[in-house]
């Protein structure tokens, strides 16, 4: 099971999007009409060879824009991972109780959203692209980045995504269910965490009240100075080591 795709939702999406690529370096490199079927818009930001997303609602009554009122404001919204065979995935995981709110299977890809209820703190989508067989590779087939994403591919600031941490009452308890859905190790060393097979997802002890949810995100700088300095002129500075995206705390590692 590998991560490939961690979204932020907004209240406006332009914003949101220039904020991520002034202050990380990114450029964005797709917008994606198929999410106004949710009654959204997006951009598509890569990060090496996975993609950071933003959405924002467009109409009312979106599950978005309840997120955002639940939330009170912007956040991190969906985990996106890619792996072999998704309907065995999807399958596996219903047989648990786990519900499904939206999937779709065609010839180039088969994808699941699983009820945040039943997989608290985030919306999962568990996917798969065909052809599949070097899905593992860092630049694999990837449709909802669009059709010719890795030319906007920048690694001079910001070279990965490698961890997303995830907040709430009893840490074990979120951290197990995540392990079992994704079928992935936990280990408990300070704090519990589920090992992806290219970056972890860390659980901890919600300190403000938010609620359960993406509390930050793990970043590799290749030019801390460069964004420090860019959080710093917008405002989202909180140390040298860690600043704030969209209502995310972004640790650089």
């Amino acid at each position: 099971m590998r991560m490939r795709q961690f979204v932020f939702v907004a209240e406006e999406l332009q914003p949101a999007a220039d904020e991520i690529c002034d202050v990380l370096g990114l450029k964005t490199c797709y917008q994606d009409p198929g999410v106004g079927h949710f009654g959204l818009e997006n951009y598509l930001i890569p990060i090496n060879g996975n993609l950071i997303e933003v959405v924002a609602p467009k109409e009312d009554g979106t599950t978005a824009g309840r997120y955002l009122e639940r939330r009170g404001g912007p956040g991190g919204y969906m985990v996106i991972t890619q792996c072999e065979d998704a309907v065995a995935e999807r399958e596996r995981i219903a047989a648990m109780g786990i519900r499904i709110v939206w999937q779709t299977d065609d010839d180039e890809c088969q994808a699941t959203h699983f009820h945040p209820g039943d997989v608290p703190g985030a919306i999962l989508s568990i996917d798969t692209m065909r052809p599949g067989e070097n899905w593992h590779a860092e630049n694999a087939h990837w449709r909802w980045a669009g059709p010719n994403w890795e030319k906007d591919i920048k690694t001079d600031v910001s070279q990965a995504l490698t961890a997303i941490e995830f907040q709430g009452d009893d840490p074990i308890a979120l951290a197990n269910k995540w392990a079992d859905v994704l079928n992935c190790p936990l280990t408990i060393h300070e704090v519990p965490e589920v090992a992806l097979d290219n970056m972890k997802l860390r659980f901890v002890k919600a300190e403000d009240d938010r609620g359960v949810g993406i509390s930050a995100i793990d970043i590799l700088p290749q030019n801390r100075a460069a964004i420090l300095a860019a959080a710093d002129k917008r405002g989202k500075k909180l140390s040298d080591d860690q600043i704030e995206l969209c209502g995310v705390k972004v640790n650089l590692i």
